[in-house]
């Protein structure tokens, strides 16, 4: 909270939305799920109608105190927003400012936000893929990409089918996501098919999974055997 001329203190966004016991409540709950929770979970555990609940996530959203974000398990059809606590300092990224552009320009493109913003996001990661440091395959070239975005990217042990989950532990665009989580995460989508498709890997293949680890967004990468060395994508 700052302070105002006449030392009385000024109200900021998150001053306000935290003028509610339940809306206090609800983000409490939140920050101690390390996966985060729908609006059915917090309706839920605090007894108030899901209408109720959605009207004080959605304060808390606006004050930057939550973002959302559909996270679907892997599942098949369009799963409910879960909500997650935001960290006290967003971690800052080189990109801010382009993404920020971004942002503006597929919003603007009509109803299919999330195919625009993918396409955007893959021709970025392509420009990204090129002015990035040599690889030694796809999937280093999409971590150091990220790890310079600010992501924090960590590779995990590949799956019962092969593909090579790499978690996300930071978001330095958080406050983005939370005006259209759609379309960053779309974006950021289209930027990790874009690295593979830049350096000779399935693109298509790729996923990712908002919130998909309790800590974490989850990318999911093709299986190795059908992701080419980059040495061998440079010499054809």
């Amino acid at each position: 909270m700052r302070v105002g001329p006449n030392g009385a203190i000024a109200e900021t966004p998150r001053h306000r939305a935290l003028g509610s016991d339940s809306r206090v409540t609800i983000l409490g709950l939140i920050r101690e799920a390390a996966g985060g929770l729908t609006a059915a979970d917090v309706a839920d555990r605090t007894g108030q109608h899901m209408s109720t609940t959605r009207v004080h996530l959605e304060r808390l959203v606006d004050a930057g105190l939550l973002v959302k974000a559909r996270a679907s398990g892997g599942l098949p059809g369009r799963p409910a927003w879960r909500y997650r606590a935001t960290t006290a300092d967003p971690v800052p990224a080189p990109y801010r400012a382009l993404a920020a552009a971004l942002l503006d320009h597929v919003t603007g493109e009509g109803a299919d936000v999330r195919a625009t913003a993918g396409r955007v996001g893959r021709d970025w990661g392509n420009q990204l893929a090129a002015a990035a440091p040599p690889a030694g395959d796809p999937v280093e070239a999409v971590t150091t990409v990220l790890d310079g975005l600010g992501f924090a990217p960590s590779v995990q042990p590949a799956t019962e089918t092969g593909q090579i989950p790499v978690h996300l532990h930071t978001c330095p665009f958080l406050d983005l996501v939370g005006k259209n989580p759609d379309a960053m995460c779309a974006l950021h989508a289209g930027v990790i098919r874009g690295i593979l498709e830049k350096n000779g890997a399935p693109a298509d293949g790729a996923t990712l999974e908002p919130f998909g680890a309790p800590a974490a967004c989850v990318v999911r990468l093709p299986p190795p055997a059908v992701m080419p060395r980059i040495e061998d994508h440079l010499d054809g």
